[in-house]
């Protein structure tokens, strides 16, 4: 059966076949994302999470195996009660960005609806919410690749702030073998080692460094005076507010010497083709947006964005962190990327569900606010867990895990036993990628079918019937049918930005996918949304001042040591399925702390050594990895265990709300 990879955004196509009792994976060589027919080492293996015996296929109740029936029906009975004594904010739903689209649309009208809570958001937050809030003031739409990734190939420069897509979707390096590669990152990562051109800098500084990247456009005579004048607003007021950064001072911020910034920006300017991109290295700061605005205005000085073969972009990382962001599971969002405080928004949508406007909560709380609010006076006594595991995930985890355990009730639907479902009252098993039916929107705006390939085991429910079956136990009629649910969800996004309204299962099988907007059955779809004009009111892309300021969190005397953390190659995200593939698991077995030789000989830590990591809020350990790809300031963990992000700062970006996960200050010592 042909279908998708269940991890990145990518979406690479495979083909699933059951052979008896296994399962072969192919891939398949009809979707560009992968089209010269590349998986990488985690969709080789996909096939062992439909196989690995750490599966949950009953429902548990205070972690006894129950029937459906007494687990939905406890469910249904507590929310009701905690609701009607505490009233629907009390009740929470945090869901994830690997959710179809049919699944993350009716999460959300299940937390309007069933449920009248404004308390629902999702773990995209911590991905991709600083790259869309500065997309949208800038070019008034948020779609991460603005453009099929197949221009990426044709670029003759890429600019890649903050992203390591040789480990994290290493079919993409296939794009980008032909362009001169610029990488922007504090460590020589894979990815880094493939570039043209590698500026490492302090890690917290990569705004500094795009502001005395675009200085050095403006001083050097290299901004595209034409192109600015005709497709966009705002240019002087940047242009004034640049004279404070000097390329030297710069310098000074970042470590990144002046003749190499002059080097990107000169290859950038004199290309006749050429992308900027951000990933979460940029983004997942306390000022992300403002990161990635200081890039996408140096993009624009250059004259990219709108231009064929050229732009900005950013790299979405989870499976369906495009269309998870579009449809309904942010904490201030309506079908169709609406605002939920449009009144024009709220009157089409509660058309479509059959209610009234007014019945529609506000804006909730975002992502950490949510999980930092729980069980206390003021905060949800309830929260419904959908494809999440914040308690690997979030920043601050251990605070996060004790408000989980404050919770009245926890609800947990997923596939494995996850750190978070360890924690539930009610742990319901759910199916996964190859076992059922849904659309995913991968990282250029492609909506692609992920088909059924697999049946799932005998007790396993879908999420959209988990939904359905506590609707229905609160008073609500819910379709669980994955096209009949993308019927509607095609119904409450028309007219929006994300307009997915001509889209059909049928189409895309045709085509083997469809961009949105999509506006009609007669559509042909929007590969290139920006070429003739802007999703703003006059069509012009807008320039935004911003200005650089330090980490939330800097090292002192007793925290002297910079931590960023991030993705390899063999786990995903918080490590929940890749953890249980066995080649996966024993390719990285265990966290590990990666440190410069001469941090290591400073603090007397050896090879393989056990390395204790702490922070003002917690601690995490691993083995000791020496290695002169990191700076000499800084360590590096990866984020797929517990442990880095007990560690992590949830400062939180005044724009986006996404926390600073890339930065903080940390005392490292050898334990024993």
């Amino acid at each position: 059966m042909l279908t998708h990879c269940p991890y990145c955004a990518l979406q690479c196509g495979m083909a699933v076949t059951a052979d008896g009792p296994g399962i072969t994976i192919t891939p398949r060589t009809d979707i560009p994302a992968n089209s010269a027919g590349a998986l990488c080492q985690k969709g080789w293996t996909a096939a062992e999470l439909l196989t690995n015996g750490e599966r949950l296929t009953t429902p548990l109740l205070h972690g006894r195996p129950v029937h459906w029936d007494t687990a939905l029906d406890h469910v249904a009975e507590r929310l009701s009660h905690i609701r009607a004594e505490h009233g629907p904010d009390a009740v929470a739903v945090f869901g994830g960005g690997g959710l179809t689209n049919e699944k993350a649309y009716l999460l959300g009208k299940f937390a309007r609806v069933a449920l009248g809570t404004s308390q629902i958001d999702y773990n995209g937050r911590f991905c991709m919410s600083s790259a869309a809030a500065a997309s949208i003031r800038a070019f008034g739409m948020d779609r991460g690749l603005p453009f099929p990734v197949t221009d990426l190939a044709e670029a003759d420069v890429v600019l890649l702030a903050g992203g390591n897509v040789a480990e994290t979707m290493p079919p993409l390096v296939r794009h980008l073998t032909g362009p001169r590669l610029i990488v922007v990152d504090p460590r020589r990562t894979p990815t880094a080692r493939l570039a043209w051109l590698h500026l490492q800098p302090t890690p917290g500084t990569d705004l500094a460094l795009a502001l005395g990247l675009l200085h050095l456009a403006v001083a050097d005579g290299l901004v595209d005076e034409a192109y600015v004048a005709s497709r966009t607003s705002g240019f002087e007021q940047v242009r004034t507010s640049l004279a404070t950064w000097w390329p030297e001072r710069v310098e000074r911020i970042t470590g990144v010497p002046v003749a190499r910034m002059r080097e990107a920006v000169t290859a950038l300017a004199a290309a006749g083709r050429a992308v900027v991109l951000t990933g979460r290295g940029a983004e997942q700061h306390a000022k992300g947006t403002d990161t990635v605005t200081a890039f996408i205005n140096l993009a624009l000085a250059l004259g990219l964005p709108g231009r064929p073969g050229s732009g900005y972009g950013c790299l979405t990382g989870q499976g369906n962190g495009q269309g998870g962001r579009e449809h309904g599971q942010k904490a201030d969002q309506l079908p169709g990327y609406r605002k939920i405080d449009d009144p024009a928004a709220r009157e089409h949508v509660a058309a479509v569900w059959g209610v009234p406007a007014d019945s529609l909560p506000g804006p909730g709380r975002s992502a950490y606010e949510l999980l930092d609010a729980l069980g206390t006076p003021d905060g949800p006594r309830a929260l419904l867990v959908f494809g999440s595991n914040p308690v690997v995930s979030a920043p601050r985890s251990s605070r996060v895990a004790g408000r989980l355990r404050a919770l009245d009730l926890l609800v947990v639907a997923d596939v494995v036993p996850s750190e978070t479902a360890a924690l539930a009252d009610v742990t319901l098993p759910v199916t996964q990628w190859a076992e059922e039916t849904g659309t995913m929107t991968n990282l250029e705006g492609r909506v692609l079918l992920r088909r059924q390939a697999v049946s799932p085991p005998a007790n396993v429910r879908s999420d959209l019937e988990v939904i359905q079956g506590l609707a229905r136990r609160l008073g609500h009629t819910f379709d669980a049918d994955p096209r009949a649910v993308f019927d509607e969800l095609r119904r409450a996004s028309a007219g929006g930005t994300a307009d997915y309204s001509g889209i059909t299962y049928e189409r895309i099988e045709r085509e083997t996918g469809v961009f949105w907007p999509c506006p009609g059955p007669g559509h042909p779809g929007t590969p290139r949304p920006f070429l003739d004009r802007f999703a703003t009111p006059d069509g012009r892309a807008r320039f935004v001042p911003v200005a650089h300021r330090p980490a939330e969190e800097e090292t002192d005397e007793h925290y002297p040591v910079h931590l960023t953390t991030g993705r390899v190659l063999a786990h995903y995200q918080s490590g929940a399925q890749t953890r249980r593939i066995g080649p996966l698991a024993e390719a990285v077995p265990e966290p590990y702390v990666e440190l410069h030789p001469d941090l290591a000989e400073q603090l007397e830590i050896t090879a393989g050594d056990l390395v204790l990591v702490s922070s003002r809020r917690g601690e995490g350990q691993g083995r000791a990895r020496i290695s002169d790809a990191i700076r000499r300031d800084t360590v590096f963990m990866p984020f797929h265990w517990e442990g880095a992000n007990r560690l992590t700062n949830p400062a939180l970006d005044p724009v986006s709300r996404m926390p600073e996960f890339k930065v903080c200050a940390v005392r490292v010592e050898r334990i024993g």
